[in-house]
């Protein structure tokens, strides 16, 4: 890869188009075009992505397709899902495309049948989900498993957690009355708070961990496993009855105690924040049941090959990541906001806000210089209608230009799913489109959304010319669940590609991580000083060992 992606024909080309487009206002371009929505929106399957409200012209896409083929995404499209080391400062490939294969394709790796094993574990999880709520699966005294506890962090927490929310209408009917718990800060609260709720004899707990050494987890696994035996003492088959493992280290697992019965299996190809697809999913499973975790898998794939074959004009991946790149690269915006207006899309953000930021955070490329272009925006959100009370202000009026995500899905309710009358939520979920719908419109036309704009003070305009774009689902179903997931991994990918960087890795994370076992030392008392440690530290170090004296 060369380190002058700035210097190259392309996003010169791009650079010099941004700078003759930069001085045009959104609502001008709506104005001299009647026809931006039909030529500015594509759909795929149960999803139509809206990007008009970007402020890009006819000219724009071309050229951003011409960057795309000199950074070769083509070439780097076929190394993913051929199974190449595309993760080169750990020698891995990035195969999480291939947890949902369907179970006809053939997917060899290595000599080694990678969808063949897929498959088993699919039916391992399969198993155990129709044990659990069928209520054939029992605690150690005999009671029927009521409550499931997710102990995991990062990957093996955020995808789960936001799936198994996003789908809470999506339990089949007469479904079993199974709950499910998540817990993952280092600290405790969660799960402290969670174990003070549960019925020890009714309480099954999944300990997600790819390699196992996880330390937030362990701890969490260990406060989890102290309860049980300080309530039902140490009963033979304790373990057994109440924990499963998901990893990739089996041994570890063995040596915490849970044996091979109880152990699903991940592999190394399969990154943590790209995990939900495999055995990860189980608490997914677990809530909406193994013929919806299939759907959810059966939409991934559905995008998968839409990103692999469809022309880059109409392909949604493509188009959502090469936009993102013209915002932050050629527009010069660095914050993005997801803003999905459907409360069951909550822990959507925080999902999106690992996957990209995690992935694409970085400032060395894969020569190993450092990049002189800004790589991914901050992105942050949360449920459109809480943020229009919270940080719209800032969107509508504020100094910094933010480029924002709109998520809804165009129908709900329609059937009596719930205690109240359909047609009153039916209102509230219109309620929720109005405001979407409206919301994106004021933030990019401004002034122009309203009526006699001029006649108001300063302190009541809108600047507008905020760019945006809608992702409308016909339904929340597992299935567009899926698409939706894999397309935003999919635009990860095509910026990864542009900024020429690895999106596989993540050693910032590592880093504190390990510094933090001295401070652990520390605190606990087996070292009485902190080696090296810079002088703020110290003194927080002196002041925290002062009060547990």
């Amino acid at each position: 890869m060369s380190s002058s992606l700035t210097h190259k024909p392309a996003w010169q080309a791009l650079m010099q188009h941004a700078a003759e487009l930069r001085s045009s206002h959104l609502a001008e371009l709506f104005a001299a075009d009647a026809g931006r929505f039909d030529s500015l929106h594509r759909t795929f399957g149960p999803l139509l992505f809206d990007f008009s409200k970007q402020r890009l012209d006819a000219r724009t896409l071309p050229l951003l397709f011409d960057l795309a083929a000199e950074q070769g995404l083509a070439e780097h499209m076929s190394e993913l899902f051929s199974g190449a080391a595309v993760n080169p400062s750990e020698g891995r490939a990035a195969m999480h495309w291939a947890l949902r294969l369907p179970a006809e394709h053939g997917c060899v790796l290595a000599g080694e049948d990678i969808n063949a094993q897929v498959q088993a574990q699919l039916q391992r999880m399969d198993d155990i989900v129709q044990k659990v709520r069928s209520g054939q699966w029992r605690g150690a005294t005999g009671e029927a498993i009521t409550d499931v506890v997710n102990i995991g962090v990062g990957g093996s927490d955020l995808g789960p957690l936001m799936v198994t929310e996003a789908l809470t209408d999506s339990r089949p009917a007469n479904d079993s009355p199974l709950r499910v718990h998540f817990a993952s800060t280092m600290d405790g609260s969660q799960v402290s708070q969670l174990l003070g709720g549960l019925n020890p004899h009714a309480t099954l707990f999944i300990i997600s961990s790819k390699s196992f050494s996880t330390i937030d987890t362990l701890s969490n696994a260990a406060t989890a496993r102290g309860w049980l035996e300080r309530e039902l003492g140490e009963l033979p088959g304790l373990l057994a009855c109440h924990f499963i493992g998901v990893s990739a280290a089996a041994e570890r697992m063995m040596e915490w105690g849970i044996a091979p019965a109880n152990q699903l299996a991940l592999w190394e190809w399969v990154g943590g924040r790209f995990s939900l697809w495999s055995a990860i999913g189980l608490p997914i499973a677990l809530s909406i049941g193994m013929a919806g975790f299939r759907e959810l898998l059966a939409g991934a794939h559905a995008m998968d090959e839409h990103f692999r074959q469809t022309p880059w004009a109409d392909n949604l991946p493509v188009l959502l990541g090469l936009i993102g790149i013209w915002n932050t690269n050629m527009l010069g915006i660095n914050a993005h906001a997801v803003l999905p207006y459907d409360g069951r899309l909550k822990e959507l953000p925080n999902y999106l806000e690992q996957l990209e930021m995690e992935s694409n955070g970085k400032s060395v490329n894969l020569a190993g210089d450092t990049v002189d272009y800004a790589t991914c925006p901050i992105v942050w959100g949360t449920i459109g209608p809480n943020a229009q009370h919270a940080f719209y202000q800032l969107l509508h009026q504020g100094t910094e230009p933010v480029t924002c995500d709109f998520i809804v899905p165009a129908r709900r309710y329609r059937e009596a799913q719930h205690s109240l009358a359909v047609a009153e939520l039916r209102a509230q979920h219109e309620l929720a489109l109005a405001n979407c719908l409206a919301q994106s419109r004021l933030l990019a036309l401004g002034d122009a959304a309203v009526e006699d704009a001029d006649t108001l003070p300063r302190n009541r305009r809108y600047r507008g010319n905020q760019p945006s774009s809608t992702l409308l689902l016909d339904e929340l179903t597992p299935y567009s669940l899926g698409a939706l997931i894999a397309l935003y991994e999919h635009k990860v990918f095509v910026q990864s590609v542009i900024w020429e960087i690895n999106p596989f890795d993540q050693w910032g994370v590592e880093m504190g991580k390990r510094i933090a076992v001295d401070a652990l030392a520390c605190i606990r008392g087996d070292i009485k000083r902190l080696p090296g440690a810079d002088a703020s530290t110290a003194g927080l170090l002196a002041r925290i060992m002062a009060g547990s004296a």
